[in-house]
């Protein structure tokens, strides 16, 4: 039987979508993630050396970010993304093997590597391959829904990781969390790529591809609008999610509570991420609204110390997932196909850089304030970034 014209794009999207979630599922449905620093701690590792490792792993990140997402545009981006999911299994594999000090430097240098090959070449191929289809409108949607998968795949992993570890140890969990990787090896292979690829004949393309990529940031402003507006997004509450489980705390409620009112934040993100499809339509003045409400629940929930509060903090991180999603859609609604995961990952870097900065402001200011405090304060960089949309939006339809 032959397919009719519309019949083969509806199936081609079927194929990378159902894939593209597997692969993000599998790739967050790591058992060690809630557990890997008690692992540490259990070695013997002191705190300055378990805060060393976690530096090691961010500055892997920052260095290899940009290169990374460059050599993407050069080769081929899904064979990338199935080799970063097999370093990051042969660095958890050290882990439970050799537990030492220098065994978990060199996981972490691994992990890192492995995150950084696919952060770019992912977003990149699935908008190319959407492209090719004639479904880039699709984009948002696919995209919030990976990022639900990946959700659900992480509070499958801190489900399941308790049971796994009281009954074979951190042995069990590091080979559960290397099977899961080596899936998502599996997983990578199966997502299409139609891209025609530009001869690797020499060993400086990716560098050719990274000053193509930074020159179209320089010569085109509405790229570097949307390039700068992802870290703004992005990083503030990407790294007041660290601090959640503190400021619940803080709340005097019982220790066993906290994991309850830790899910309801991560099923407000998750419900975020579903909300992407629909939400595209809100444009700029949407997403400057968009951006200013989430702060003021930030701020509000945060300050009122209490359950319902939390709610508020679970609405505003839904808004800032949803808007960090649609800043991604339109930064890859602006840049060229052949740079695509260069830029990508240059709004990336932007973002880890933005995080730690958080990080040490952050730690600034929670020497002398309550975390609530810190929480309501860090609400404001959103409102000078829902101010600065408003104000472009305006400059644009003025005559």
């Amino acid at each position: 039987m032959t397919l009719s014209p519309a019949r083969v794009p509806a199936t081609g999207v079927r194929r990378l979508t159902t894939t593209l979630y597997g692969y993000a599922f599998l790739d967050d449905f790591v058992l060690l993630y809630p557990v890997y620093a008690l692992l540490f701690a259990d070695t013997g590792m002191s705190l300055w050396q378990i805060s060393s490792l976690f530096a090691l792993w961010s500055i892997t990140a920052v260095v290899l970010e940009v290169p990374s997402g460059a050599w993407a545009d050069a080769v081929s981006r899904r064979r990338l993304l199935w080799i970063g999911p097999l370093l990051t299994a042969v660095g958890f594999a050290l882990w439970v093997a050799v537990p030492s000090y220098w065994a978990f430097a060199a996981g972490f240098v691994l992990w890192g590597a492995g995150g950084a090959l696919g952060s770019g070449a992912l977003e990149a191929l699935v908008y190319d391959e959407l492209d090719r289809l004639g479904a880039t409108g699709r984009y948002a949607r696919t995209m919030g829904r990976a990022r639900a998968a990946r959700l659900l795949g992480t509070v499958a992993s801190i489900g399941l990781a308790g049971p796994v570890l009281a009954r074979g140890g951190y042995a069990a969990v590091g080979a559960a969390s290397v099977l899961a990787c080596v899936l998502t090896a599996v997983t990578a292979t199966r997502l299409p790529e139609h891209r025609a690829r530009p001869e690797n004949a020499d060993g400086d393309s990716w560098a050719t591809t990274l000053r193509a990529g930074l020159a179209e940031v320089r010569r085109d402003r509405t790229v570097r609008g949307a390039l700068l507006l992802v870290p703004a997004v992005a990083a503030v509450w990407g790294a007041l999610d660290e601090y959640t489980p503190l400021l619940v705390r803080d709340l005097g409620v019982a220790e066993t509570t906290v994991p309850y009112l830790i899910m309801l934040i991560w099923a407000g993100v998750t419900v975020g991420s579903l909300l992407t499809g629909p939400a595209e339509r809100l444009g700029t003045a949407g997403l400057a609204a968009l951006l200013a409400g989430a702060a003021l629940a930030l701020a509000v929930g945060a300050a009122a110390r209490s359950p319902a509060g939390i709610a508020l903090v679970s609405l505003a991180f839904a808004g800032f997932q949803l808007a960090e999603v649609l800043a991604d859609v339109r930064l890859q609604h602006r840049i060229d196909e052949s740079r695509r995961a260069t830029l990508t990952s240059v709004a990336s870097l932007g973002t880890e850089l933005a995080t730690v900065a958080t990080f040490g402001v952050y730690a600034l200011l929670g020497t002398d304030l309550a975390h609530s405090t810190v929480f309501a304060v860090l609400a404001v960089p959103y409102l000078v970034t829902a101010l600065a949309l408003a104000r472009a939006r305006a400059a644009t339809a003025r005559p």
